[in-house]
């Protein structure tokens, strides 16, 4: 019952953990010192000092399985910001065969004055 313990449900707490404490702490590094200090802790009052090994494995653990939710959560943000916000977009053209120069000049100058003041003209997120 304890290798069932030791082996099986304390690494797939760890990561279950881990990556729940990763969507709120944001952190990788603060999630593995979280699960290296409780871990110490419960080496030292429940286990023997042999336990210190698994605690570091269940550290190291902890940190790829907050790592990888980082990636993921990086990239499914960074797919939902390029469908949202769209840098190509080119709502300044005008389609139209029979524009002006005119149009063409203010088109440029709108152009121009969004991407001279402090903000961006696609407005996108970048993290």
């Amino acid at each position: 019952m304890n290798n069932l313990l030791i082996f099986f449900a304390l690494p797939v707490a760890t990561i279950i953990l881990a990556i729940v404490l990763q969507t709120i702490i944001k952190r990788p590094i603060l999630v593995a010192a979280f699960f290296f200090a409780i871990y110490l802790i419960v080496t030292f009052a429940a286990f023997t000092s042999a336990f210190l090994v698994n605690t570091i494995i269940y550290t190291i653990l902890a940190y790829i399985a907050a790592a990888f939710t980082r990636f993921i959560t990086n990239v499914i943000r960074d797919e939902q910001d390029n469908n949202n916000n769209n840098c190509n977009n080119n709502n300044n053209n005008n389609n139209n065969n029979t524009a002006t120069a005119n149009d063409a000049i203010n088109n440029i100058t709108n152009l121009l004055n969004t991407t001279n003041s402090n903000s961006y003209a696609c407005r996108c997120r970048r993290r």
